[in-house]
């Protein structure tokens, strides 16, 4: 019989995370946020709520939650009852060392075909999605989400509780200076950065301009 992983979340989100557990056998336990969730959500796999998560201590907790507020919020919530697991797809490729620095975090997802090369620092409840591509020497702070098919080019600081969106490209910095996405930024899809993004701005276009 597989072992059991609690997934925060019945979105898509979290039925992808679902899959990357089934990939590792394991079985994924999903956690509704109310009965009226639950009820919506129509899984065929074990969906319980919340406020009785505390009855399963015993199994590792992962959220399959993209928005990043909503997943720090849950962290925040649960850090001290809850144990909480990274969940990495078996297709993903990592260079030297680098796996064993992602497993120094906690509550990271890695989707199926991410690519990590190395010198890469990660930190905790991050969500790399299918096909994003990491390159040398980036830092990445906890509650970032780095979407489908994106592409962070080396000596990149993407700071924390920053979204990078599908498909967009984060340019290269230097190893004198990286380039920073900041703080709670949002970067569109099919942007292109080749500028340092400010907190808690939205930029699109190519390249990306800021635009709220």
């Amino acid at each position: 019989m597989s072992r059991r992983i609690g997934i925060f979340g019945t979105s898509g989100m979290a039925r992808e995370a679902g899959d990357i557990a089934w990939a590792l056998n394991l079985e994924p336990v999903f956690i509704a946020r109310d009965e009226a969730e639950r009820r919506e959500c129509g899984f065929s796999h074990q969906v319980i709520l919340e406020q009785d998560v505390l009855d399963y201590t015993a199994m590792p907790f992962v959220i399959g939650i993209g928005e990043n507020s909503i997943r720090r919020a849950i962290a925040e919530r649960f850090k001290e009852s809850l144990r909480f697991t990274n969940l990495v797809h078996p297709s993903a490729t990592f260079g030297f060392s680098q796996r064993e620095a992602i497993d120094r975090g906690k509550g990271i997802v890695v989707a199926a075909g991410t690519r990590f090369t190395s010198g890469i620092s990660v930190g905790d409840f991050c969500i790399f999605n299918q096909n994003t591509t990491i390159a040398h020497d980036c830092v990445v702070e906890s509650y970032v989400h780095v979407a489908p098919g994106a592409n962070v080019s080396g000596n990149v600081h993407l700071k924390s509780g920053c979204w990078v969106g599908a498909g967009a490209v984060v340019n290269q910095g230097s190893y004198a200076k990286k380039r920073v996405v900041g703080e709670n930024a949002t970067i569109g899809s099919g942007a292109v950065v080749i500028r340092d993004c400010e907190a808690n701005a939205v930029y699109a276009g190519v390249p990306a301009k800021r635009i709220k």
